[in-house]
């Protein structure tokens, strides 16, 4: 198999933390999702699903997430990983976890852990490898990464998801930690009531989970707050009256799709009820709509995950 220098860097310009990766990958490979989360968290994957839980170490910080598919038949997944993991040890980092289908769990892993959604990224529960590490003092590294491979009968993807570690933020290791799993537009559980800068995620990934709204299952109904995230986007938007901004309600599964797409913009709704009646935010700067269960950012299997699926985003739109 032929390799030619496809390489990218994921250079994070935040002022606490910062990560820098160069990765070889084949010259057939193309892109198919590349997401900035943000300010987010990760639980990595440290150890084969023991029959309840995927064990894991969380991290906090900022969070992008990339897949690529690679066209042609006949190379396996672990003729991919295989050069990947001796970049990363090359460039210091320190492995974690390292698995192959049945081993890792199987479809308990590949459902447990964050996948990005098909298209983008296809995953053989019979054919994958998977593998995590770190780079820095084991106790308080800089960051992680977590690479997944597979194939398809076409093609073969890779999805490699990093964290660049916030040095304020605490580091928990815990076997039963919940996990994340997946989203093409966000990949992390918000931590509840965590406290974000809402305008420069708008700035600098154009879009922002709002992380402490409170939705319970079925209903619309937003929690009486007083919510932080929602007095940053008026300000955001005071400050800057030439932006717009949507918000983008989302469910757990619990329920028909096109029951949750409706709950879903009935949610977003009701943001934008509050951020204009009570935050006296213009009604022009503000949309809301919703998609339903279609963009989780966790496995709707566990409590946690269906808690962290029922959100509203704010996504901005335009600068007008």
């Amino acid at each position: 198999m032929i390799f030619r220098a496809f390489v990218f860097c994921l250079v994070v310009l935040l002022p606490s933390f910062a990560l820098a990766l160069d990765v070889t990958l084949p010259a057939s490979a193309r892109q198919t999702a590349g997401q900035d989360l943000g300010l987010a968290s990760y639980a990595v994957p440290i150890a084969a699903f023991d029959g309840g839980k995927i064990p894991s170490r969380t991290f906090e910080g900022y969070v992008t997430r990339q897949a690529w598919r690679v066209e042609g038949r006949g190379v396996t997944p672990l003729q991919l990983l295989q050069p990947l993991r001796n970049e990363l040890t090359s460039n210091g980092y320190t492995v974690l976890f390292e698995c192959s289908d049945r081993a890792c769990g199987g479809f308990d892993f590949r459902f447990g852990t964050d996948v990005i959604n098909a298209p983008d990224m296809f995953v053989d529960l019979d054919d994958y490898r998977f593998i995590s590490a770190v780079h820095g003092p084991s106790d308080a590294p800089k960051s992680a990464i977590s690479i997944l491979v597979s194939r398809s009968a076409a093609a073969a993807y890779i999805q490699i998801i990093q964290i660049a570690v916030d040095e304020r933020a605490d580091i928990s290791v815990a076997k039963g930690a919940e996990l994340i799993a997946s989203t093409p537009q966000s990949g992390a559980i918000p931590l509840a009531g965590a406290s974000i800068d809402v305008a420069k995620q708008l700035d600098v990934t154009g879009h922002v989970i709002l992380a402490d709204l409170v939705f319970e299952t079925g209903s619309s109904e937003l929690g009486a707050g007083p919510f932080s995230s929602l007095s940053q986007i008026a300000i955001y938007l005071s400050e800057s009256p030439e932006k717009r901004v949507v918000l983008v309600g989302h469910t757990d599964t619990e329920g028909s799709l096109e029951g949750n797409i409706a709950l879903s913009k009935r949610r977003a709704a009701s943001v934008r009820t509050r951020l204009i009646e009570v935050h006296a935010v213009e009604a022009a700067q503000v949309a809301a709509d919703g998609v339903g269960y279609l963009a989780p950012v966790a496995s709707n299997v566990s409590k946690a995950g269906r808690e962290a699926n029922r959100r509203v985003e704010a996504v901005v739109t335009s600068s007008k």
